[in-house]
């Protein structure tokens, strides 16, 4: 896992896979129905 930043590398994929989640998961906490509802054109 050591590439171009050297150490740090590891954390970064860390980091990204937890951001990408808490990305993914966030919405369905807050209002996952009522953000969805305008994408399906539910009223």
């Amino acid at each position: 896992m050591y590439g171009v930043f050297g150490g740090y590398t590891r954390w970064a994929v860390v980091f990204l896979i937890i951001f990408v989640l808490f990305f993914l998961l966030v919405p369905g906490y807050y209002g996952g129905p009522a953000a969805a509802a305008p994408a399906y054109g539910d009223p």
